[in-house]
């Protein structure tokens, strides 16, 4: 395969934010795209172009204009379903976002489901979206929350896995399939053929790996999956939750109010079909469009070639970063294991200072819990820095950090 250098080289000028400078006119290094990516021109115009063209509420009016947004709402739906090959488009509901899909299915599958004294079983490097909801959930039904531990190579040790199994108390396992902290990659289909033998439900949170790497539903065959369209190029406030439909007719609305519905009368109420049953209210249809948009942009590009990209940005990224006086980097150090992120410290330097001093060179990246304090209690850290990589990052912008690194180094006199 040729260079991913080459063939991303000429992606940038379709991002109107890349071309802007920062803090005394230094050219901006966008890092932080493990909490949110920029979004090129192809996706702002998608909006633009809706609300210039088609605005109106969906699935309710017969006029051009409703039709015309209904069409490009449930064409989106399509988009999503074909990039993630889910087969019957009824189990696609969209959401705000991964955080929202997640209660979601806390809310509607774990509390008519989980019974005092189940087990549902998360890991020690998951975001703060995949524990809250179901602490909440344990707490309230006298269920219990347990951990798969994590080793100092950052991967998971699914020898707990087995125990809990084990108990046959066990109702859901829930994790990310790509940590957004150590960019560690769960080994996915181990996790589901144990839980599948013992016929336990499994929820997977893509939100780091969907816009990272090429995700196929049907062969991963867990019953749960959720990520954001604001990681993958798309805007804020959409995401995708997938539900198995035999899980989802299950399951009673999230929210009630009005296209969830097929009649109400006083007293009583009927659904509306699969997905529409957890889709209550106006929809966020203009993002939902712009989701479709990002959709194309990386179906254009290949999420083979997004991957091979990273990886060869990470090794160079890995490779720097070692060469730094002083810094610790978390994590496997196998490639294939890991996506594009990397947490680092400095031993006596608070990473809220490093952030500001790269900041000053120009270099976006993250400092902070991440939304993973669990992961920062199994570091022994409060915090860490952390860069992540995207379509139109470049080694060039990775030596820019280095250098704004050893300037952090040259300051505390490390």
């Amino acid at each position: 395969m040729q260079s991913t250098q080459s063939l991303f080289e000429n992606l940038r000028k379709d991002f109107p934010i890349l071309q802007r400078t920062v803090r005394d006119n230094k050219p901006l290094v966008y890092l932080d795209n493990a909490s949110t990516t920029q979004k090129p021109n192809q996706v702002i115009d998608s909006i633009s172009n809706y609300y210039q063209n088609h605005n109106a509420n969906i699935h309710r009016a017969v006029y051009a204009l409703a039709e015309e947004s209904t069409e490009v709402y449930e064409a989106a739906r399509d988009k999503i379903a074909n990039f993630i090959n889910i087969k019957n488009r009824q189990e696609l509901i969209f959401v705000r976002g991964t955080t929202e899909a997640i209660n979601l299915v806390a809310y509607a599958w774990g509390r008519p489901f989980i019974k005092e004294g189940d087990i549902i079983v998360t890991t020690e490097y998951e975001h703060h979206s995949n524990i809250v909801p179901w602490q909440l959930l344990t707490q309230e039904k006298g269920a219990k929350l347990e951990y798969i531990g994590m080793d100092d190579n950052g991967e998971l040790i699914l020898d707990d896995l087995d125990k809990y199994l084990a108990t046959g108390k066990v109702k859901l396992v829930t994790f990310s399939l790509m940590s957004n902290v150590l960019g560690t990659i769960s080994d996915v289909e181990k996790i589901i053929e144990k839980c599948k033998a013992v016929g336990v439900l499994t929820l997977i949170d893509g939100a780091q790996a969907v816009p990272h790497m090429k995700v196929d539903i049907e062969k991963l065959g867990c019953d749960f999956f959720a990520f954001s369209g604001h990681k993958m190029l798309g805007p804020t406030g959409i995401g995708v939750l997938w539900v198995r439909k035999s899980v989802l007719e299950t399951m009673s609305p999230f929210h009630g109010g009005g296209d969830m519905i097929r009649e109400v009368h006083k007293y009583e109420t009927t659904w509306n079909d699969l997905p529409y049953k957890f889709e209550a209210g106006t929809p966020n249809i203009a993002d939902v469009v712009g989701f479709g948009a990002a959709i194309d942009y990386l179906t254009k590009i290949g999420m083979d070639n997004v991957r091979a990209h990273e990886i060869e940005l990470t090794k160079y990224a890995l490779e720097k970063l070692s060469e730094v006086k002083g810094l610790h980097i978390y994590g496997t150090k196998d490639i294939s294991k890991r996506g594009g992120v990397i947490s680092f410290n400095f031993a006596d330097v608070h990473p809220h200072d490093v952030a500001q001093i790269v900041d000053g060179e120009g270099v976006a990246i993250r400092s902070g819990h991440h939304c993973a304090q669990v992961l920062m209690e199994r570091l022994n850290v409060a915090a860490t820095s952390r860069a992540s990589f995207y379509i139109y990052n470049t080694k060039e912008e990775i030596d820019v950090l280095i250098n704004s690194l050893n300037k952090v180094a040259k300051v505390f006199k490390l």
